[in-house]
């Protein structure tokens, strides 16, 4: 007996799918995205642009489900919980460091990583962290 064509059809399809989310295919074109976003200085147009656009393709293929889906675990353990100390404590400097409206006295943490970021290498490098952080959370 012969399987439905229905059946093939759509495993070929999941396969196809699958096959464009693995690293090895993803991990190499993050990579020519932070290298080109390394190319532009730090909060300009093209930057920014480069953001909404490689954030809003994340976006939508998360939303339809294009990317494929990974287990998320069902509960997060104890270790995990205290990743947020520093997650929390660093939020309310900035916060604070904002609220004050005076970048020389207070200033934020994005004024304070700007030498870094002047440079290409922690720029691009910055770029890919963002894009496999935010790839991760779209396949959850």
């Amino acid at each position: 007996m012969d399987p439905h064509p229905q059946v093939t059809v759509g495993a070929e399809a999941d396969d196809a799918r699958a096959a464009w989310t693995r690293p090895v295919v993803i991990i190499p074109i993050l990579v020519v995205i932070a290298a080109i976003g390394g190319l532009f200085p730090s909060f300009s147009l093209s930057a920014n642009l480069l953001i909404v656009l490689t954030g809003g393709t994340m976006f939508w293929l998360g939303l339809t489900g294009r990317a494929g889906r990974r287990p998320a675990p069902r509960r997060l353990g104890r270790a995990a919980l205290w990743w947020l100390v520093p997650l929390l404590l660093l939020a309310l400097v900035e916060l604070y460091a904002f609220t004050r409206h005076d970048d020389y006295a207070y200033p934020t943490l994005s004024l304070l990583a700007d030498p870094v970021l002047d440079r290409y290498l922690a720029r691009a490098a910055c770029y890919f962290a963002w894009l496999t952080a935010f790839w991760g959370l779209v396949r959850r």
